[in-house]
């Protein structure tokens, strides 16, 4: 199973209209603690040192990492930029916009832009990939997701053209596949 779409950039080094591919779901809606799933679903020591790292509030649902599909990544990732993709429950506060609301932890954007375990960090934020990672790798299935950054939070900067380029990825995703 395959994501293709597109993303939001937390790292400055990570320029918008480049193609992000995840090798790991983190996953911020808490939908695959409902589950009764071991650590071959769940990268326990990555989801510890993120929880730890982050200092993440009780009132949000505990987050959780799963890594995509090994196999998938060696077919499609070349020349991507690869980390942690970051799902948040929602659009606007689980992202971190402000709209006439304060956000309960203003800092998150830090706290996830500056993750770093063992050379895994987090790259971008989209709302599919945890879910998508988890479900997949806890019923056998390969799964990964490739998106084009349309967004980077950090500079402040946009896509003008990012439909193209979404087009241009699946593209080169069926060829990678079909090769």
């Amino acid at each position: 199973m395959l994501r293709i779409g597109t993303s939001g950039s937390l790292q400055g080094d990570v320029p918008v209209d480049s193609f992000v591919m995840a090798t790991h779901g983190l996953g911020f809606d808490g939908l695959m603690n409902f589950y009764d799933v071991d650590d071959t679903v769940i990268d326990r020591e990555l989801t510890d040192a993120f929880n730890n790292h982050s200092k993440w509030l009780p009132q949000f649902a505990r987050p959780y990492i799963v890594k995509g599909s090994c196999d998938l990544e060696k077919k499609i990732g070349d020349g991507m930029i690869k980390g942690i993709t970051a799902s948040a429950s929602g659009f606007f506060g689980p992202q971190g916009r402000i709209l006439r609301l304060n956000v309960a932890d203003p800092d998150m954007h830090e706290k996830i832009r500056t993750f770093n375990h063992n050379g895994h960090r987090i790259v971008n934020f989209e709302m599919e990939t945890s879910a998508l990672y988890g479900l997949g790798r806890a019923l056998g299935h390969n799964t990964l997701t490739a998106c084009v950054a349309i967004a980077n939070r950090v500079n402040h900067t946009y896509s003008s053209e990012y439909k193209i380029l979404v087009d241009k990825l699946i593209q080169l995703v069926l060829q990678r596949l079909t090769a």
